[in-house]
Protein backbone atom coordinates (compact mmCIF):
# COMPACT_ATOMS: atom_id res chain seq x y z
CA UNK A 1 0.00 0.00 0.00
CA UNK A 2 1.61 3.74 -0.89
CA UNK A 3 2.66 5.74 1.86
CA UNK A 4 2.70 8.76 2.16
CA UNK A 5 5.03 10.73 4.44
CA UNK A 6 5.30 14.00 3.63
CA UNK A 7 2.11 16.13 4.21
CA UNK A 8 2.17 18.07 1.71
CA UNK A 9 2.20 15.53 -0.67
CA UNK A 10 -0.91 13.69 1.45
CA UNK A 11 -2.69 16.78 0.76
CA UNK A 12 -2.11 16.90 -2.92
CA UNK A 13 -2.93 13.13 -3.15
CA UNK A 14 -6.25 13.49 -0.88
CA UNK A 15 -7.44 16.57 -3.39
CA UNK A 16 -6.85 14.82 -6.33
CA UNK A 17 -8.89 11.74 -4.37
CA UNK A 18 -11.79 13.93 -3.52
CA UNK A 19 -11.97 15.94 -6.75
CA UNK A 20 -12.38 12.73 -8.90
CA UNK A 21 -14.53 10.83 -6.04
CA UNK A 22 -16.64 14.24 -6.47
CA UNK A 23 -17.26 14.10 -9.94
CA UNK A 24 -17.98 10.11 -9.93
CA UNK A 25 -20.79 10.32 -7.78
CA UNK A 26 -22.08 13.41 -9.24
CA UNK A 27 -22.17 12.17 -12.52
CA UNK A 28 -23.74 8.69 -11.10
CA UNK A 29 -26.58 11.02 -9.54
CA UNK A 30 -26.99 12.67 -12.73
CA UNK A 31 -27.86 9.71 -14.58
CA UNK A 32 -29.51 7.43 -11.51
CA UNK A 33 -33.72 8.34 -11.47
CA UNK A 34 -36.82 6.71 -12.88
CA UNK A 35 -36.61 8.97 -16.31
CA UNK A 36 -33.48 7.65 -18.08
CA UNK A 37 -31.02 10.12 -19.27
CA UNK A 38 -28.11 9.59 -21.78
CA UNK A 39 -24.95 11.31 -22.74
CA UNK A 40 -26.02 10.72 -26.51
CA UNK A 41 -29.12 12.20 -25.83
CA UNK A 42 -28.19 15.58 -23.76
CA UNK A 43 -25.79 16.31 -26.66
CA UNK A 44 -28.28 16.09 -29.38
CA UNK A 45 -30.50 18.53 -27.74
CA UNK A 46 -33.62 16.12 -26.86
CA UNK A 47 -35.81 18.66 -25.08
CA UNK A 48 -37.63 16.31 -22.07
CA UNK A 49 -33.82 14.88 -21.09
CA UNK A 50 -32.44 18.62 -20.80
CA UNK A 51 -35.36 19.68 -19.06
CA UNK A 52 -35.02 16.97 -16.76
CA UNK A 53 -31.16 17.41 -16.71
CA UNK A 54 -31.85 21.53 -16.03
CA UNK A 55 -34.78 21.34 -13.74
CA UNK A 56 -34.70 17.94 -11.54
CA UNK A 57 -31.09 16.00 -11.61
CA UNK A 58 -28.31 19.41 -11.39
CA UNK A 59 -30.61 21.27 -8.75
CA UNK A 60 -30.78 17.81 -6.67
CA UNK A 61 -27.00 17.28 -7.17
CA UNK A 62 -25.75 20.67 -6.66
CA UNK A 63 -28.01 20.21 -3.07
CA UNK A 64 -26.27 17.13 -2.25
CA UNK A 65 -22.99 18.95 -2.08
CA UNK A 66 -24.05 22.20 -0.72
CA UNK A 67 -25.65 20.30 2.24
CA UNK A 68 -23.03 17.33 2.43
CA UNK A 69 -20.62 20.46 2.84
CA UNK A 70 -22.42 22.35 5.05
CA UNK A 71 -23.81 20.09 7.46
CA UNK A 72 -20.24 18.42 7.82
CA UNK A 73 -17.81 21.58 8.18
CA UNK A 74 -20.78 22.56 11.03
CA UNK A 75 -20.53 19.28 12.96
CA UNK A 76 -16.59 19.32 12.80
CA UNK A 77 -17.09 22.90 14.39
CA UNK A 78 -19.36 21.64 17.09
CA UNK A 79 -16.71 19.05 18.12
CA UNK A 80 -13.82 21.15 18.23
CA UNK A 81 -15.52 24.17 19.95
CA UNK A 82 -17.31 21.81 22.73
CA UNK A 83 -14.18 19.27 22.80
CA UNK A 84 -16.24 16.40 22.12
CA UNK A 85 -15.92 14.05 19.39
CA UNK A 86 -19.40 13.00 20.12
CA UNK A 87 -20.74 16.60 18.55
CA UNK A 88 -22.65 17.21 15.83
CA UNK A 89 -25.96 19.42 15.03
CA UNK A 90 -28.20 16.58 15.49
CA UNK A 91 -26.83 15.39 18.62
CA UNK A 92 -26.30 18.89 20.07
CA UNK A 93 -29.90 19.67 19.20
CA UNK A 94 -29.38 22.26 16.35
CA UNK A 95 -31.11 20.40 13.91
CA UNK A 96 -34.47 18.96 15.52
CA UNK A 97 -34.86 22.51 16.87
CA UNK A 98 -33.90 24.08 13.34
CA UNK A 99 -37.02 21.24 11.92
CA UNK A 100 -39.31 22.10 15.00
CA UNK A 101 -38.94 26.14 13.83
CA UNK A 102 -39.96 24.83 10.34
CA UNK A 103 -42.88 23.02 11.29
CA UNK A 104 -43.71 25.89 13.47
CA UNK A 105 -43.41 28.67 10.16
CA UNK A 106 -45.73 25.69 7.87
CA UNK A 107 -48.20 25.24 10.59
CA UNK A 108 -48.84 28.76 12.44
CA UNK A 109 -48.61 31.13 9.25
CA UNK A 110 -48.32 28.81 6.33
CA UNK A 111 -45.40 30.86 5.18
CA UNK A 112 -43.10 30.87 2.11
CA UNK A 113 -39.67 29.37 1.91
CA UNK A 114 -37.80 32.52 2.93
CA UNK A 115 -39.81 32.80 6.26
CA UNK A 116 -39.42 28.86 6.93
CA UNK A 117 -36.00 29.53 6.71
CA UNK A 118 -36.02 32.31 9.17
CA UNK A 119 -38.15 30.46 11.57
CA UNK A 120 -35.48 27.42 11.08
CA UNK A 121 -32.26 29.25 12.20
CA UNK A 122 -34.73 30.93 15.08
CA UNK A 123 -35.79 27.25 16.12
CA UNK A 124 -31.91 25.77 15.72
CA UNK A 125 -30.71 28.98 17.56
CA UNK A 126 -33.17 28.66 20.25
CA UNK A 127 -32.06 24.82 20.48
CA UNK A 128 -28.36 25.60 20.80
CA UNK A 129 -29.27 28.30 23.35
CA UNK A 130 -30.46 26.34 25.58
CA UNK A 131 -28.32 23.35 25.04
CA UNK A 132 -25.07 25.84 25.85
CA UNK A 133 -26.66 27.48 29.02
CA UNK A 134 -28.39 23.77 30.31
CA UNK A 135 -24.51 22.17 30.05
CA UNK A 136 -23.09 25.08 31.36
CA UNK A 137 -25.39 25.22 34.72
CA UNK A 138 -24.59 21.59 35.24
CA UNK A 139 -22.31 21.16 38.66
CA UNK A 140 -19.44 18.87 37.19
CA UNK A 141 -19.20 18.87 33.81
CA UNK A 142 -17.32 17.16 31.73
CA UNK A 143 -17.20 16.24 28.07
CA UNK A 144 -20.47 14.37 28.24
CA UNK A 145 -22.62 16.88 29.68
CA UNK A 146 -22.68 18.84 26.21
CA UNK A 147 -24.11 15.32 24.78
CA UNK A 148 -26.39 14.68 27.12
CA UNK A 149 -28.17 17.85 27.40
CA UNK A 150 -28.35 18.01 23.27
CA UNK A 151 -30.26 14.68 23.76
CA UNK A 152 -32.32 16.39 26.31
CA UNK A 153 -33.26 19.27 23.91
CA UNK A 154 -33.83 16.74 20.73
CA UNK A 155 -36.23 14.73 22.74
CA UNK A 156 -38.01 18.12 23.79
CA UNK A 157 -38.15 19.57 19.96
CA UNK A 158 -39.71 16.01 18.90
CA UNK A 159 -42.74 16.44 21.31
CA UNK A 160 -42.94 19.50 19.87
CA UNK A 161 -43.38 18.62 16.59
CA UNK A 162 -45.69 16.14 17.88
CA UNK A 163 -48.12 18.49 18.89
CA UNK A 164 -46.96 20.51 15.46
CA UNK A 165 -47.99 17.51 13.51
CA UNK A 166 -51.77 17.21 15.62
CA UNK A 167 -52.36 20.68 15.08
CA UNK A 168 -51.63 20.50 11.42
CA UNK A 169 -53.69 20.80 8.70
CA UNK A 170 -53.48 16.78 7.28
CA UNK A 171 -53.89 17.27 3.43
CA UNK A 172 -51.36 20.03 3.42
CA UNK A 173 -49.29 20.90 6.44
CA UNK A 174 -48.79 17.05 7.64
CA UNK A 175 -47.21 16.06 4.78
CA UNK A 176 -45.06 19.19 4.69
CA UNK A 177 -44.24 18.77 7.99
CA UNK A 178 -43.53 14.92 7.34
CA UNK A 179 -40.56 16.23 4.37
CA UNK A 180 -38.83 17.85 7.11
CA UNK A 181 -38.39 14.76 9.49
CA UNK A 182 -37.69 12.20 6.68
CA UNK A 183 -35.13 14.75 4.72
CA UNK A 184 -34.67 14.75 0.95
CA UNK A 185 -33.76 16.18 -2.03
CA UNK A 186 -36.69 15.39 -3.89
CA UNK A 187 -38.09 18.89 -5.40
CA UNK A 188 -35.36 20.48 -5.44
CA UNK A 189 -35.10 23.13 -7.32
CA UNK A 190 -32.64 26.27 -8.62
CA UNK A 191 -34.91 28.60 -6.92
CA UNK A 192 -34.46 26.83 -3.78
CA UNK A 193 -31.00 25.77 -3.69
CA UNK A 194 -29.90 30.21 -3.44
CA UNK A 195 -30.04 30.77 0.05
CA UNK A 196 -28.06 27.56 1.23
CA UNK A 197 -25.59 28.10 -1.48
CA UNK A 198 -24.99 31.65 -0.06
CA UNK A 199 -25.03 30.86 3.10
CA UNK A 200 -23.07 27.88 3.54
CA UNK A 201 -20.20 29.93 0.97
CA UNK A 202 -20.08 32.74 3.15
CA UNK A 203 -20.35 30.80 6.45
CA UNK A 204 -17.47 28.17 5.35
CA UNK A 205 -15.06 31.22 4.67
CA UNK A 206 -15.92 32.88 7.88
CA UNK A 207 -14.90 30.01 9.84
CA UNK A 208 -11.59 29.42 7.73
CA UNK A 209 -10.49 32.92 8.90
CA UNK A 210 -11.13 32.19 12.38
CA UNK A 211 -10.08 29.21 12.45
CA UNK A 212 -6.65 29.95 14.72
CA UNK A 213 -9.27 31.02 17.29
CA UNK A 214 -11.33 28.04 16.85
CA UNK A 215 -8.40 25.73 17.62
CA UNK A 216 -7.56 28.05 20.51
CA UNK A 217 -11.54 27.57 21.94
CA UNK A 218 -10.57 23.57 21.64
CA UNK A 219 -7.70 23.71 24.51
CA UNK A 220 -8.52 24.84 27.71
CA UNK A 221 -10.53 27.88 28.03
CA UNK A 222 -8.31 29.21 30.68
CA UNK A 223 -5.21 29.11 28.13
CA UNK A 224 -7.81 31.12 25.54
CA UNK A 225 -8.28 34.00 27.30
CA UNK A 226 -4.20 33.85 28.38
CA UNK A 227 -3.53 33.70 24.22
CA UNK A 228 -5.85 36.77 24.00
CA UNK A 229 -9.21 35.16 22.89
CA UNK A 230 -12.06 36.64 23.85
CA UNK A 231 -13.71 32.96 24.77
CA UNK A 232 -17.26 34.50 24.83
CA UNK A 233 -17.20 36.39 21.63
CA UNK A 234 -15.75 34.22 19.63
CA UNK A 235 -17.56 31.09 20.55
CA UNK A 236 -21.15 33.28 19.88
CA UNK A 237 -19.85 33.72 16.45
CA UNK A 238 -18.62 30.90 15.44
CA UNK A 239 -21.22 28.97 16.48
CA UNK A 240 -23.66 30.70 15.25
CA UNK A 241 -22.01 30.42 11.76
CA UNK A 242 -22.44 26.90 12.02
CA UNK A 243 -26.00 27.00 13.33
CA UNK A 244 -26.98 29.47 10.20
CA UNK A 245 -25.30 26.90 7.89
CA UNK A 246 -27.10 23.98 9.41
CA UNK A 247 -30.91 25.96 9.51
CA UNK A 248 -30.18 27.30 5.69
CA UNK A 249 -30.09 23.36 4.62
CA UNK A 250 -32.43 21.61 6.67
CA UNK A 251 -34.72 24.21 5.05
CA UNK A 252 -34.51 22.70 2.02
CA UNK A 253 -33.86 19.63 2.74
CA UNK A 254 -34.95 18.35 5.82
CA UNK A 255 -33.78 16.93 8.78
CA UNK A 256 -30.59 14.26 7.53
CA UNK A 257 -29.16 12.98 10.53
CA UNK A 258 -25.66 12.14 11.03
CA UNK A 259 -23.24 13.10 8.12
CA UNK A 260 -22.09 16.33 10.69
CA UNK A 261 -20.74 13.38 13.37
CA UNK A 262 -19.46 10.63 10.10
CA UNK A 263 -17.82 13.36 7.92
CA UNK A 264 -15.09 15.09 10.23
CA UNK A 265 -14.24 11.98 11.62
CA UNK A 266 -13.46 10.34 8.28
CA UNK A 267 -11.42 13.58 7.35
CA UNK A 268 -9.36 13.32 10.67
CA UNK A 269 -8.52 9.61 10.04
CA UNK A 270 -6.90 10.29 6.29
CA UNK A 271 -5.44 13.37 7.27
CA UNK A 272 -4.35 12.71 11.10
CA UNK A 273 -4.86 16.56 12.21
CA UNK A 274 -7.10 19.41 12.89
CA UNK A 275 -5.92 21.61 10.44
CA UNK A 276 -7.43 23.78 7.15
CA UNK A 277 -7.07 20.44 5.33
CA UNK A 278 -8.59 18.65 7.76
CA UNK A 279 -11.90 21.31 7.79
CA UNK A 280 -12.20 21.21 4.18
CA UNK A 281 -12.10 17.36 4.05
CA UNK A 282 -14.58 17.13 6.31
CA UNK A 283 -16.87 18.82 3.56
CA UNK A 284 -15.86 16.84 0.84
CA UNK A 285 -16.45 13.43 3.29
CA UNK A 286 -19.84 15.06 3.46
CA UNK A 287 -20.62 15.62 0.17
CA UNK A 288 -19.91 12.25 -1.02
CA UNK A 289 -22.12 10.77 2.06
CA UNK A 290 -24.88 12.66 0.82
CA UNK A 291 -24.75 12.80 -3.04
CA UNK A 292 -24.52 8.54 -2.35
CA UNK A 293 -27.21 8.19 0.07
CA UNK A 294 -28.80 10.20 -2.17
CA UNK A 295 -28.11 8.37 -5.46
CA UNK A 296 -29.54 4.67 -2.65
CA UNK A 297 -32.88 6.70 -1.84
CA UNK A 298 -33.83 6.96 -5.08
CA UNK A 299 -32.57 3.29 -6.54
CA UNK A 300 -32.81 0.87 -4.06
CA UNK A 301 -36.78 1.06 -4.61
CA UNK A 302 -39.54 1.61 -6.74
CA UNK A 303 -40.42 4.22 -4.82
CA UNK A 304 -37.64 7.06 -3.38
CA UNK A 305 -36.97 6.43 0.49
CA UNK A 306 -35.36 9.21 2.78
CA UNK A 307 -32.17 10.00 3.03
CA UNK A 308 -31.66 10.08 6.79
CA UNK A 309 -32.32 6.31 6.53
CA UNK A 310 -28.56 5.65 4.43
CA UNK A 311 -26.95 8.74 6.39
CA UNK A 312 -28.27 6.86 9.38
CA UNK A 313 -27.77 3.19 8.73
CA UNK A 314 -23.75 4.83 8.20
CA UNK A 315 -23.83 7.10 11.21
CA UNK A 316 -25.35 4.93 14.51
CA UNK A 317 -22.73 2.05 13.99
CA UNK A 318 -19.94 4.60 14.20
CA UNK A 319 -21.77 6.83 17.13
CA UNK A 320 -21.45 3.45 19.31
CA UNK A 321 -18.20 2.56 17.89
CA UNK A 322 -17.22 6.14 18.89
CA UNK A 323 -18.68 5.56 22.54
CA UNK A 324 -17.04 2.30 22.95
CA UNK A 325 -13.58 3.63 22.06
CA UNK A 326 -14.24 7.15 24.09
CA UNK A 327 -14.88 4.30 26.98
CA UNK A 328 -11.89 2.55 26.47
CA UNK A 329 -9.54 5.68 26.41
CA UNK A 330 -10.76 6.52 30.11
CA UNK A 331 -10.10 3.45 31.52
CA UNK A 332 -6.73 2.88 30.87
Amino acid sequence: MLKITNYKNKIIFLSVIWILLLIAVSIWSVFTGQYPLTIKGLLDGDKMMLMVFFRLRLPRVIMGIIGGFGLSIAGYVYQLVFKNPLASPDIAGVSSGASAGAAFAIVAVSASAPFISICAFAGGLIALSITLLTAYAVPGKNKYTIILTGIAIHSVAQTILMFLKLAADPEKQLASIEYWIMGSLNGISIDSIAIPFFITFIGFFIILLLYRQILILSINEDEAASLGVNVTIFRFIILITATLIVSSIICVTGLISFIGLIAPHIARLLTGRNDRFTYISSGFAGTIIMTLSDIFARSLSSSELPVSIFTSVIGAPLLIILLIKSNKKEDL
